[in-house]
């Protein structure tokens, strides 16, 4: 009896202490050097380098003052919070600020926190809470054509910029490296021998995305990830705009190397790499410097925005969110990447006649009339 006692008695006493930890006030609320903010943040660098030193104000944020200001006022209505009794609240431009910094450098939330003078665990949550708000704000930015005017549009580009008729967009994948999600086995596993999700883009001729799908667990292939996308099932099912087919244009979407995606007839891909003719050597080179628009904008996406190029240690539903914001950001600054676009034509080429009857034609005719065309009329040295 006497042990059933002692037992009792133990279970009391560690009930109770498990009620005092819960009741156990919090010895700080705020570190002195949070309440500083004002005056020890980056909030201070920034007003000094917009005065005296705006390329580095640009170099900083990934973008100029009046383009930050346009950014902040769309997002504020979001993002912005009441100023409680308790303690003021982190005002809308420190949030993006801090957004910014973290999406162009790649730090961790512990190592910003000294530059923003915000606690890491306050920094998780506004991070998040911004790329949502700024995707909401630029929802605009990115979108399929849906007319035959914005069609041809992109058409004229990829012609004019890269040599290349009847190209209405550019498509490859990136793998986004994070670090392996709890209990997640091999799902995240990519053949590079890394942990990742995927970003599937198609892109114009300006090095803008008009498709972002992001997500997708890095086992996936790249073919597998495409046909998951509603493009493709569009594209399939004849879903897209019928100025696709009214004008009889060629869809082209420039593709990896490696052979993963399929050729189809508004599908273009380089001929197998073995014993090759001069034609088909021309016509792959073509088909690739097109094709590298798409290599150019994932070259400029983390470039701008380091955070790319780093292993995200976060779920992935938050790192789809922070590519998601990324490339939103991307196209809302695309008026700056012109400077990377650089068009190398010798002279401007014959134009190419439309493919009549498509629909009769194989994906094989299709390619060797290209082929045909790129060592004919449409050659360039």
């Amino acid at each position: 009896m006497s042990k059933r006692k002692a037992c009792i008695a133990i279970l009391l006493a560690l009930a109770s202490e498990e009620v005092d930890d819960k009741n156990k006030k919090r010895r700080l609320w705020m570190k002195e050097w949070y309440k500083k903010r004002c005056e020890l943040s980056h909030q201070c660098l920034l007003n000094e380098l917009l005065v005296s030193s705006p390329e580095d104000y640009r170099n900083y944020l990934r973008m100029d003052h009046d383009t930050f200001m346009n950014l902040l006022t769309m997002v504020s209505p979001i993002i912005e919070k009441k100023t409680t009794q308790l303690r003021d609240a982190i005002t809308a431009s420190q949030r993006l600020l801090c957004t910014l910094r973290f999406l162009s450098t790649g730090d961790s939330f512990e190592d910003l926190k000294f530059a923003c003078c915000i606690s890491p665990q306050s920094l998780g949550n506004i991070v998040i809470e911004t790329c949502d708000a700024i995707v909401s704000s630029l929802k605009d930015v990115i979108k399929i054509p849906e007319s035959e005017e914005e069609w041809m549009s992109v058409s004229e580009e990829f012609d004019r910029k890269w040599d290349f008729p009847h190209c209405l967009g550019a498509i490859d994948g990136k793998h986004v490296k994070i670090t392996k999600p709890y209990n997640s086995g091999s799902y995240y596993y990519n053949y590079k021998g890394t942990f990742s999700v995927v970003l599937m883009a198609i892109v114009n001729a300006k090095c803008q995305f008009l498709m972002v799908h992001i997500g997708t667990n890095g086992r996936v292939s790249d073919e597998g990830v495409y046909g998951n996308t509603r493009f493709s099932q569009d594209l399939t099912e004849d879903k897209l705009h019928q100025a696709l087919y009214q004008e009889q244009l060629i869809l082209f979407l420039c593709f990896n190397r490696d052979d993963a995606f399929p050729l189809l007839e508004n599908i273009m891909k380089p001929y197998s790499h073995v014993n090759l003719t001069k034609e088909q050597q021309i016509y792959n080179y073509r088909v690739s410097r097109a094709r590298n628009v798409v290599e150019r904008t994932f070259g400029m996406l983390s470039s701008r925005f380091r955070i790319l190029h780093s292993t995200i240690n976060l779920s992935p539903t938050k790192v789809s969110k922070i590519i998601l914001a990324c490339c939103y950001l991307h196209n809302y600054m695309s008026g700056d990447g012109e400077q990377y676009v650089e068009s190398i034509s010798r002279r401007r080429l014959i134009p190419f006649e439309p493919t009549v009857q498509q629909s009769s034609l194989s994906a094989k005719d299709v390619r060797n009339k290209y082929c045909q065309y790129f060592n004919g009329p449409g050659w360039m040295p």
